[in-house]
């Protein structure tokens, strides 16, 4: 079939993405990426024709389909003019800055029959259908949840930032239009309310911590023609990033929808759902007759709230947030956040004063959200040793494909409550605290960063996979997760069984990681490091530990031997990293492989699967690693019984 030839409008900010996915589809043969349309040149590198003038580009180069991931304010203008221009469109969200710039877009399709396909990613999930059934019941209500950190730098990432309104144009670059304009859609689509009809009122409190003209902090609340409602409160000053989720109500049960991992819990039992990308299914849909997935009038209700967002006051100014070098936060937001969507209320209901009443009545004050003492707690799946968390269990919705998305922990405490785990450091920032990740699986880098190639060295190639829930369920003392490990093409290389469960021992406790991999290819499984292709001592692969950078006092040792250069590619059944603060205890229960240490560059210890050569598997690869935490150092006979005791039991 021939492929879509396709140009790019806005390829300086989040349009890289839509290059990048370009170009998987061009490897799959579906795609060909014609052009690319900006106010500036393109990046070097991009052989194929540049204008700052869709219409023209699309005459020019016969593009049948234009990606637009332009400023909000421009997309009303670029999709028309795309239309007209002969081209199906896929619009980055949100769609248009106002319902009058809606019906426009929503004109033009009529008169020219072309698609217009608005990229609401979380819409081309499967979650998102399954979400309706999920309870067994009828929906009565949706809570939207949303807490996010954000630096001073985000409003400055471009003129629009931060902005309602820019030199005269809506560009709503609010915190309910923008970055959570996904959680709305998502929550309007589960109601099956997408469409400006659906929803008949709308109850609005925008709140700013930082300086800027839009909302960062807000609720709103709408009531659909069925009477079901949807309350959505979101805050971009949050002391930390949290996955979003839709809370779902039913008479009796509830279910929570955590839309950017396309998951759904239902009974402290999660279940994961496959996606479909947008542009792969507008291009289906142009040579195969495919049902558009996120059609512009579906996201007619989006629009509608969108809209009462842009006639709404200016939003209120919130005191009491804590100042850092980088950012401000509103302590105790993610509380109230996480309240709100449980009992399906606005930030004003829980205390947090200077709702729409008070506004009216007062106008413009400040806030304190520090004055209300929230109960409820953000959704997280965590470890328990006896009575105490010591460990959160993440997936994470804001991945890159270059970082192999995987489920890691981070992060782990000692029972004294230290933190031994770095996630995201600057050095690798594909390095998340504790997880399973291989860097060659038939080609396929599981492992994030770069691949060594033979002769040219380290390099970012397109052959990232990622490791696609399929089921969280809660066992004695932990998880059992089963997952798939996918490549950049869908193929699924591998299903896994992984446990993960803790125990406590004196003064200390442990961690047991158990993971059954399972060969799907039909053929058998490449297993490699770097090592296995030239670069030495780089066996990396497996289990791995990423410890915190800036812990003082780093040693490691095994049973005989010290020292990072006499442990590193070791047989030893177990392995010591240890601190001034805290130690790790690494013990193979299943399998044997060589240690792969690092303590001068950064402190990382995991089993090497392909220490120098592959590592074929037919059929099964099964191994066992259990890690103990413990607070100050352990001694090497202490760690020794330790080890023997983990050995033998």
């Amino acid at each position: 079939m021939k492929p879509v030839r396709v140009v790019v409008a806005g390829v300086h900010g989040y349009g890289r993405n839509h290059l990048a996915n370009v170009r998987r589809l061009a490897a799959a043969g579906r795609a060909e990426l014609a052009g690319v349309c900006d106010t500036l040149p393109p990046s070097p590198g991009l052989d194929v024709p540049f204008s700052a003038d869709l219409p023209s580009l699309i005459a020019e180069t016969g593009a049948e389909v234009a990606v637009i991931a332009t400023p909000i304010h421009t997309h009303a203008p670029l999709a028309v003019a795309a239309l007209r221009a002969g081209a199906h469109v896929l619009l980055e969200k949100p769609p248009a800055p106002s319902m009058e710039e809606f019906e426009r877009i929503s004109a033009a399709v009529a008169e020219t029959g072309l698609a217009c396909q608005v990229g609401f990613q979380s819409l081309g999930s499967a979650a998102v259908p399954a979400a309706a059934g999920a309870l067994g019941e009828p929906l009565r209500g949706v809570g939207v949840a949303g807490s996010w950190t954000r630096p001073f730098t985000y409003y400055s990432r471009a003129p629009w930032a931060g902005h309602r309104r820019l030199d005269g144009v809506d560009v709503m670059d609010g915190a309910l239009t923008n970055p959570f304009a996904h959680a709305t859609a998502t929550a309007l689509a589960v109601a099956g309310a997408d469409t400006a009809s659906s929803v008949e009122g709308v109850e609005l409190e925008l709140y700013r911590a930082n300086a800027i003209c839009c909302d960062d902090t807000s609720s709103a609340r709408l009531r659909l023609a069925d009477g079901t409602v949807i309350a959505i409160t979101v805050s971009l000053c949050g002391d930390r990033r949290t996955e979003p989720y839709l809370h779902l109500h039913g008479e009796t049960r509830s279910a929570l929808l955590f839309y950017t991992l396309d998951e759904i819990e239902v009974d402290g039992v999660r279940t994961g759902f496959d996606r479909v990308d947008l542009l792969g299914n507008l291009l289906a849909h142009i040579r195969e007759g495919a049902e558009l997935l996120v059609p512009l009038e579906r996201t007619g209700g989006f629009t509608r709230l969108l809209d009462e967002i842009r006639r709404a006051p200016d939003p209120l100014p919130v005191d009491g947030f804590r100042t850092e070098p980088s950012r401000l936060v509103l302590p105790g937001i993610e509380g109230l956040v996480a309240r709100a969507a449980a009992e399906l209320k606005t930030l004003s209901e829980l205390g947090f004063p200077g709702g729409p009443g008070s506004r009216a009545a007062t106008g413009p004050k400040t806030v304190r959200p520090e004055t209300v003492r929230p109960e409820t707690v953000w959704p997280e799946t965590v470890l328990r040793a006896g009575s105490r968390q010591v460990a959160t269990y993440l997936q994470r919705g804001d991945l890159q494909p270059t970082d192999a998305p995987r489920p890691h922990l981070h992060p782990v405490r000692t029972l004294g409550g230290t933190v031994v785990t770095e996630s995201r450091p600057a050095d690798h920032v594909h390095h998340f605290g504790a997880s399973v990740a291989i860097s060659d699986v038939n080609g396929v880098n599981f492992w994030g960063g770069s691949t060594y190639v033979p002769g040219a060295g380290p390099r970012i190639l397109p052959n990232h996979g990622r490791q696609r829930r399929r089921s969280l369920r809660p066992v004695p003392g932990g998880f059992a997760e089963s997952l798939d490990w996918v490549g950049p093409d869908g193929t699924v290389l591998a299903s896994e069984e992984r446990t993960l469960t803790t125990r406590v021992l004196p003064g200390a406790w442990a961690l047991d990681v158990a993971f059954t991999l399972d060969n799907r290819t039909g053929a058998p499984l490449s297993i490699q490091s770097s090592a296995c292709k030239g670069r030495t001592g780089a066996g990396y692969g497996g289990f791995f530990w990423r410890a915190p950078k800036d812990s003082t006092g780093l040693e490691v040792f095994t049973e005989g031997t010290s020292g990072e250069r006499a442990v590193h590619g070791g047989l030893s059944p177990w392995l010591a990293l240890t601190c001034d603060d805290w130690s790790l205890l690494f013990v193979q229960t299943l399998g044997l492989d060589p240690w792969f240490v690092r303590v001068a560059e950064y402190p990382g210890v995991g089993p090497a699967l392909a220490w120098d050569a592959p590592l074929s598997v037919p059929d099964r690869l099964e191994r066992a690693i259990t890690v103990v935490v413990a607070d100050g150092r352990l001694t090497t006979r202490r760690a020794s019984a330790l080890a023997a005791e983990l050995l033998t039991s």
